[in-house]
Parts: structure tokens; sequence; C-alpha cells
């Protein structure tokens, strides 16, 4: 098979050690590019065997019309993240929920005091208390896995959901600010996400991230831990639940919490203790962040 590639291509193939004749053959297609090289030399590189491409390498043509839409640079990081994260950190995702009944009165008093604060900015406090005093929870480990790294800072990353990927600026030294603080750079991070203009300066360094689904739905799931930090907390959408107090049934607000950890670092017994300690916080709000509002 005669296959097109510039000598760039070729060359670089050479040095990644790819056969180009072979990927092309794979692939169903002439024309192979240093991006179809990068591309296979990442899953190669990240514990997927050269064998394994196979169920990748399929001619989608054979079944009907295609049309192929190039990763962005965003969405090409997040690829060899997660892959990364997948491959390495052993995770367990532990399960809990929250009860925000006092958030939500809380948040409605303020707002009629002209101050709109987010239920996540309320998260955001609550996860700083909580690394203060978990402070493996606040670590990484070492390029070795000799080492754990612990952090006297607190900055806490958002993932927020944009048009061309999934972006996670974050708030750094979140113990020294206030409630109102937090909500005004949540909401310019959101902002500044979607329209691209999100400075090199505010994304890596979190301690630890918040991916909130609670805007859209879903009762829970598995966030998968972003490196090198050891701990993720994912939140779901709110819901009115019955809770028994003993004579009968009460309405209550409550948020699915999902907290994956590195089980490297982290055990069972600190994980729950951990999700234990944020809802508690959650259900007594006023001690912790209301004379933090300005």
């Amino acid at each position: 098979m005669d296959v097109i590639a510039s000598p760039s291509t070729r060359k670089l193939a050479l040095e990644l050690g790819l056969d180009i004749e072979e990927l092309a053959i794979r692939l169903g297609r002439k024309t192979i590019s240093q991006d179809d090289l990068k591309q296979k030399k990442v899953l190669i590189t990240e514990g997927v065997t050269s064998d394994a491409l196979k169920y990748w390498d399929v001619d989608h043509t054979r079944w009907g019309k295609i049309k192929t839409e190039p990763l962005n640079k965003t969405a090409s990081v997040a690829l060899t993240n997660l892959m990364a994260a997948n491959k390495i950190i052993p995770s367990v995702t532990h399960h809990d929920s929250g009860k925000i009944d006092r958030i939500e009165k809380l948040r409605k008093n303020l707002k009629n005091e002209d101050k709109k604060i987010t239920q996540l900015a309320f998260h955001v406090l609550v996860l700083a208390k909580c690394l203060s005093s978990f402070p493996r929870f606040n670590s990484s480990l070492s390029t070795d896995f000799k080492h754990l790294i612990l952090k006297d800072y607190i900055n806490i990353g958002i993932a927020v959901d944009t048009p061309f990927g999934l972006v996670v600026p974050v708030i750094r030294n979140v113990n020294l600010l206030n409630l109102s603080e937090v909500s005004q750079k949540l909401v310019d991070f959101a902002d500044r996400a979607q329209r691209k203009r999100l400075r090199p300066n505010e994304l890596g360094g979190a301690s630890m991230t918040i991916s909130s689904l609670g805007g859209i739905g879903g009762e829970s799931f598995t966030p998968i831990v972003n490196p090198p930090e050891v701990a993720i907390l994912g939140i779901s959408k709110m819901d009115i639940r019955p809770v028994w107090d003993g004579e009968k049934f009460i309405p209550s607000a409550e948020v699915p919490l999902d907290l994956t950890y590195d089980h490297r670092i982290i055990n069972g017994a600190e994980a729950a203790r951990f999700l234990k300690y944020y809802t508690t916080l959650l259900d007594r709000p006023e001690e912790l962040v209301l004379d933090r509002v300005t």
C-alpha cells in the first residue's frame, strides 16, 4: 500500500516506533498525518497495547456515511489526563447525601438583602473547612510514590462544562475568602470559561476539585480523580425527600454527594468520616459562613 505522508510525519513515525503502513491499513486510509501518529502513541503510552487498538481501528464507512470531528486542545488534554487517572489510580467512590434546608433558607434571606449566593458557593467553603480538618485529602503523591506532599494552601478547582470541553479553573486560598467573594469568583469563572477567557495562572494547582451536576440532574455519579489530586467531590441535583423524625415523615431538602478518592492514600473509613463531617457542616451553615458574608 502506497501511503501518503510528509517526510516529517515519516520521521515522527520512526521516532515513535510506529509502522505507518500498518496504521494506514487499520484506519482504511491512504493519507496519514502526525495527529494520527500522536493519537495512537497516546493510547500505547497510557497502557493500551497495540493489539487492543484493533477495537478502535475500524472502517466505520462500511456501515454507512460518517463525518469526523477533530478533538480540540481542551478535549485532547482531558483525554490524556483521564486515561492516566483511570490506569494509575485505584479509585473508590463513597456516596452520601446532606441536608441543605438551612442553606436554602439562608440563601433566601440573603436574596432578600440583594445578595444572590449560589448553593455551590456554600459547598466550596464547606469543602475548604473539611480539607483543613482532613489534611490527607489536601495532598499529592510524589512522582516516585514514596512521599506524601501535604499542602498548606487550600485551592478548590471547579469543573466547568463548556461547548469546547471541560475546564477546571481554581479558586485559590479559599480559606481566606468570604461567601460573597467565593460566589463572585464562581460567576466570573463560569462566564469567562464559556468565552475561552480564562488565564493560564487560573488553571492547575487545586487541592481538590468539585464536579457539580446539580443544575442538570441525576441522583449520583462516579467522578474521576483529577491527578495529582487524591480526591474529587461530585454533587448531584437537590431533591426533596421524606425523612422520619421518630414520629412522622417530614420533607427535607437533600443533595447527593459522591466522593471519589485515591485508595492508595485514603481508606474507606477516612472517606466516610470526611463526608460525614461535610454533611454536618452543610446542616449548620450559619456557624461556618454567616459571619463571612459581606
